[in-house]
């Protein structure tokens, strides 16, 4: 009787998963793998924080659509307008400041990954932006905690 049939695993290879997830690289934190330290300023944000960020940046548009459908419906209902003006806040500011208000509230930025310290870029901006309100691939984090969209644009949310 061989190994194989006494259920030894002498020889055989641990099984592992096949697909699109085998580049991903685990480090002793978040970043890590990235160039990016542990804690402070440049360490990645946490999934908490960035989310805060999105609260404030959608609080700021809700009030501002509140007060423009008091005086006009041209632009649809409170809740059409706010999402345009999230669209439109996210676009624009990470564009010209790397970051929203609720991010510089929070202490964060948006960075490239790929060079440091360039500008994040208007495009870059905007694919983010409408891959978060269109697909909300925020929810789906890799090992640094990067949601798909900052995947997709070669970004990351870091402390600043």
């Amino acid at each position: 009787m061989g190994n194989a049939q006494r259920g030894g695993n002498a020889g055989k290879q641990s099984p592992r998963p096949v697909g699109g997830d085998d580049d991903f690289m685990v480090g002793r934190w978040p970043g890590e793998h990235l160039g990016m330290p542990k804690n402070g300023s440049g360490a990645m944000a946490s999934v908490m924080r960035r989310a805060g960020g999105v609260l404030i940046d959608w609080g700021i548009c809700w009030i501002i659509a509140g007060f423009i459908v008091m005086n006009t419906h041209v632009f649809g209902g409170t809740a059409t307008l706010t999402y345009i003006l999230w669209l439109l806040l996210g676009i624009f500011s990470g564009w010209l400041f790397a970051r929203t208000p609720g991010m510089a509230v929070l202490g964060m930025g948006v960075a490239r990954v790929d060079k440091p310290g360039a500008t994040v870029g208007f495009w870059r901006a905007a694919v983010r932006t409408i891959l978060t309100g269109f697909i909300f691939p925020a929810a789906i984090v890799d090992p640094d905690g990067r949601g798909m969209h900052d995947r997709a644009t070669g970004t990351a949310v870091i402390r600043s």
